[in-house]
């Protein structure tokens, strides 16, 4: 377990315009294989999404939480926090669905897995006759990883064309706070930048 404050994307809904390329960009970032124009098999599932409520749209995803609800309810520690953040081990996951109910703002998704260009299917016990199994579609836990193998960071902070979204780094935040207060309590306009002598 990490001793690190975890990142988390932060959604503005003033700046947020219900574009989509959020979206789009998470659901691309995330196709094993690569994704190019023509050459998807299978679906594109975000794993973050716009939520619309009357005029407000705002894009919700995984918060990382410090204490993780979801990974204290996941029967196989499927779920775990890393120096990367929250992360899912499809794994590890048997697609029981308890980090759903457990996940505080609904970022948990149960996503359809592919294997070259088909839904993946996976056995399980006949419900009408416990004798048989049969086929049904092989669903695991899906959420936000911060893009953590992606060079440049969030594919969806990257795709925003109004900077709606942003990653936060909790210890940059407090570090600036820190260097603020410090400046304030000597006597310095905070409101000026302390290096450049401009007005913030």
């Amino acid at each position: 377990m990490s001793s690190r404050l975890n990142s988390f994307i932060l959604a503005s809904a003033a700046k947020c315009i219900g574009c989509r390329a959020c979206e789009l960009a998470c659901g691309a970032a995330h196709v094993q294989g690569g994704v190019s124009v023509g050459s998807l098999q299978g679906s594109i599932a975000p794993r973050l999404y716009l939520t619309r409520v009357e005029e407000i749209c705002v894009p919700v995803g995984c918060r990382h939480c410090e204490d993780a609800p979801c990974a204290a309810v996941c029967p196989n520690g499927a779920i775990q926090r890393t120096d990367s953040g929250v992360l899912v081990d499809e794994e590890y996951c048997v697609g029981c669905k308890t980090c759903l109910a457990a996940c505080p703002v609904g970022a948990m998704e149960m996503a359809q897995i592919w294997k070259d260009g088909r839904p993946a299917l996976r056995k399980v016990v006949d419900p009408q006759n416990s004798d048989t199994f049969i086929l049904e579609p092989a669903l695991l836990a899906s959420k936000c990883d911060l893009c953590h193998e992606r060079e440049n960071g969030p594919a969806c902070v990257e795709a925003c064309p109004k900077d709606a979204l942003i990653l936060v780094d909790p210890m940059k935040v407090k570090k600036r706070r820190n260097i603020e207060a410090a400046l304030a309590l000597a006597g310095v306009d905070t409101r000026t930048d302390f290096r450049s002598g401009e007005e913030r």
